[in-house]
């Protein structure tokens, strides 16, 4: 935690407001029958403050305070009873709410918010039970007084309900609220946010969910105990009434009227809880009634809160230097080329190590070898298992059963958890930049460190520098462009400075210039002595970083080579291309008229560019096959062509009012659903009802293979891979389609089967239905489609007509690296030219 003058002056505002209220009351400028009332409004604003920030800043809404609250008031009124002396009845209290409340976070970590809510509303029904048949402790109904509490250090007697008891929650409130200053900066509320916004990015840099609650509801329930002594003070009397289930339903209105997590919010929460019930008489209304309709408009016209909504104009205003749209990019002074390894060590080596989901192997029988200094990169198809392996080297496999053997620099792997393999020396980005979008680009790195101190912040200056993010520090991942926030995963994977960093598809998504710069990044860690071991699909940049490849394919590894050898190897070939035999493409045809044409189609997804410039006609009758690598842009394609997702620029024509229909990648089944309602769910979709239902429901149904005809009542979700897949595209047919689009209908599938959903869909193309057919395997795109275009990085790499040599090689070089390097405009005349 770094103490700058900034820091100090804000904690000091807590105590100065406190001093300056108590000079107030002490010069009778609050009335006395009101002191009361802001004794116990200071009160409140320490519960409401620890109710808020276990919920802004751990995610964890909680009704079990009423409970914590009352611990701490009836260890007032049993250490008044029995002459402890006040020191050691605040320690007593607030030792018991971190204990109990450390044993709640951790219990509630594997939960939802909803269970644990109904965890926490448990424990305080067995508290309050506890409460009201322990009267020989508590007074049970009846209550029991809080006479006096003396200082143990000589500080002076504090008597129940006395002003002193005013005072003092007034003073020790204005403590609290100074002391949640600093923690709002420290690391401690960066790890605790960031366990909350991502748990899983959150284990690849050493933070454990779990811990984290258990830490944050330990503070809170330690500080709400802390209120219950001050409030046992303040009343003079003890009894269950103050702390029932309203009470706790109260906390939380109070806290979404403040603003939860905020400070100053807390201190609004606090007023609130206290004025309520004035505010209630004055309407004539009761109280629930009157905290419903407060708590229902703060909802629709003020969703952040009252303090947050204030302060944000204010920031605003504040605000000095205008917020740049992009940050530099620093120049690239790495060769285009990674110098090769000089040997060293071996850090890394897996032998024999699978990962199976029940029955699904993901991963089978991997080996592999990775010295110091050395770039790895792994390739293969959608699904080949190469996250899978990542995710076994970063601890992250879930649920997955993993055997075998692996060691990193000397020692275990395989058992170490996810959070000890950071602080092993292993640093992850993911697929998506999973960044902790509640932090800025700052604490997203400083959140690495338990303890922040003026040298770590420095070191997070420079590398935020190093990788163009310093001017945007300050920011939030949400406003930064895509291809920012893949650069802010990488810093945060960098720091530390890992002996091996692991990357999942650092090139998606990005545009050349990006992934140039990536790829200068890459080579300076290997530089440095970093060793990487880098999956993507973009295999011309991943190449050009690699000094080995190894290739898998359905979990097992396949192939081995340089980057300039192993797309050699004709079964490293075969995974991306496919190799199908005795499938021929269906009849020839020659209909002209055009259903659906794409104009200069593109989409963008928050800055991702997904498509770009795309023009399409497809006519009537023609199979045409989509291929490309995985993250090539053909899901998003298919939902434009569908018309269900709108692109971001260009235009999509129809011929008239054309019926399109598809059968999306995944199948998305309704699993619990049986068959037959799974097809009458999408044609109640489409409006088909009735007897023109039946009709269809029949037909459809004769489509179905027999085995699946007689189970038309049994759950989807019981069927096999290829079961499941003729079950989606029959879906899709139920409505009648003028175009059916079908996307991957052979992922996952074993080689028999899809021969099985291949000889359906070349029949439906025989019946004269016009497909579309998005295939990551090439040569099977070749064989049974009218017409193939080559999707490379969004763009339409080639389109022409299987059978002639010249195109399908030109589409196999396409396939891998966009093509020979041509004019875009030259290129789409020559692409155009092959199919007209």
């Amino acid at each position: 935690m770094v103490f700058n003058r900034s820091l100090l002056a804000r904690a000091a505002l807590g105590p100065a407001a406190g001093a300056v209220l108590m000079v107030f009351m002490a010069s009778g400028a609050i009335p006395a029958y009101q002191m009361y009332s802001v004794g116990l409004a200071a009160v409140y604003a320490v519960v409401v403050l620890s109710v808020g920030l276990l919920a802004g800043w751990s995610g964890i809404w909680s009704v079990g305070h009423p409970a914590f609250f009352a611990i701490g008031a009836y260890f007032a009124a049993y250490g008044s009873g029995h002459d402890w002396p006040l020191e050691a009845v605040i320690l007593g209290a607030v030792a018991t709410g971190a204990a109990l409340g450390a044993f709640l976070g951790y219990a509630g970590a594997r939960f939802s918010v909803l269970y644990i809510a109904l965890l926490t509303l448990a424990f305080t029904m067995v508290t309050l039970e506890l409460i009201n048949r322990w009267s020989s402790v508590t007074g049970g109904d009846q209550g029991v007084p809080v006479l006096q509490l003396r200082s143990g250090l000589g500080l002076g007697t504090v008597l129940g309900g006395s002003t002193e008891a005013q005072y003092l929650a007034v003073g020790a409130a204005a403590v609290v609220l100074a002391l949640a200053v600093p923690a709002a900066a420290s690391g401690l509320r960066m790890r605790l946010v960031a366990a909350k916004s991502h748990p899983l990015a959150a284990r690849t840099i050493g933070i454990a969910p779990e811990a984290q609650s258990s830490l944050s509801f330990a503070v809170s329930g330690a500080c709400t105990c802390f209120a219950g002594v001050l409030l046992g003070l303040l009343t003079g009397f003890v009894s269950p009434d103050p702390f029932s289930l309203n009470f706790g339903i109260s906390l939380i209105a109070a806290c979404v009227l403040g603003g939860v997590g905020t400070i100053l919010g807390a201190v609004a929460g606090g007023i609130y809880l206290t004025w309520n019930p004035s505010l209630s008489s004055a309407v004539g209304l009761p109280q629930p009634v009157v905290q419903g309709i407060v708590l229902i408009a703060v909802l629709l016209f003020l969703p952040g809160g009252v303090v947050p909504f204030l302060a944000k104009p204010a920031r605003t205003l504040l605000r000095r230097v205008p917020r740049r749209p992009h940050a530099e990019t620093p120049a690239d002074p790495s060769p285009n080329q990674a110098p090769a390894p000089t040997g060293g060590p071996v850090l890394l080596n897996l032998e024999h190590v699978s990962v199976s989901y029940g029955g699904l192997k993901a991963l089978e029988d991997a080996s592999l070898t990775l010295r110091q200094n050395e770039i790895l990169a792994v390739i293969g198809p959608n699904g080949a298992g190469k996250t899978t392996l990542l995710n076994a080297l970063s601890g992250l496999t879930g649920n997955g059963r993993v055997s075998g053997t692996a060691d990193f620099a000397g020692r275990p792997l395989l058992k170490a958890r996810a959070t000890a393999r950071r602080r092993m020396g292993i640093g992850r980005t993911f697929q998506h930049a999973e960044v902790f979008s509640e932090l800025t680009v700052a604490e997203n790195v400083l959140c690495t460190r338990r303890r922040i101190t003026p040298r770590r912040r420095a070191e997070v200056a420079r590398l935020l520098h190093s990788v163009g993010l310093a001017d945007v520090a300050d920011r939030r991942p949400a406003e930064l462009p895509f291809g920012l926030q893949k650069r802010l995963d990488l810093a945060r994977a960098m720091a530390e400075e890992p002996q091996l960093l692991v990357l999942d598809e650092p090139f998606g998504g990005l545009d050349a210039g990006e992934r140039a710069l990536l790829a200068g990044h890459i080579r300076r860690l290997h530089a440095d002595g970093t060793a990487v071991v880098v999956i993507d699909h973009v295999l011309d940049d991943l190449f050009s970083v690699a000094h080995r490849v190894l290739a898998f394919d359905f979990g097992r590894t396949i192939g081995e080579g340089t980057p300039d050898t192993v797309l050699q190897d004709p079964e490293v070939r075969s995974s991306y291309l496919g190799s199908v035999e005795g499938q021929t493409r269906p009849p020839e045809h020659t209909g002209e008229r055009s259903m659906v044409r794409l104009h200069g189609v593109g989409h963008t997804y928050g800055g991702v560019v997904a498509l770009r410039d795309i023009d399409l006609d497809i006519r009537q009758g023609v199979v045409l096959g989509i291929a490309g690598a995985n993250g090539a842009g053909k899901s998003t394609l298919a939902g434009i062509l569908h018309g269900s997702l709108a692109p971001t620029h260009g235009n999509r024509e129809t011929a008239g009012a054309l019926r399109t229909s598809l059968a999306p990648e995944g199948r998305a089944l309704f699993k619990t659903l049986s068959l037959r309602e799974n097809l009458e769910v999408a044609a109640y979709a489409a409006g088909i009802t009735g007897a023109p239902l039946r009709a269809r429901l029949e037909e459809t149904v004769q489509w179905l293979p027999p085995r699946l005809r007689d189970r038309m009542s049994a759950p989807a979700g019981g069927l096999s891979g290829g079961e499941q897949q003729m079950l989606a595209i029959a879906r899709a047919l139920i409505v009648s389609p003028d175009v059916l689009i079908v996307d991957e209908p052979a992922l996952g599938l074993a080689p028999a089967l899809v021969d099985e959903v291949y000889d359906r869909l070349s029949g439906l193309a025989r019946d004269g239905l016009t497909v579309v057919l998005l295939e990551q395997l090439l040569s099977r795109a070749l064989s049974v489609c009218h017409e193939v275009a080559v999707l490379h990085e969004g763009v339409v790499a080639v389109h022409g007509r299987p059978g002639d040599p010249a195109f399908e090689a030109l589409a196999e070089a396409a396939y891998f690296n966009g093509g020979p390097t041509l004019a875009p405009g030259t290129a789409a005349t020559a692409q155009t030219s092959q199919v007209n």
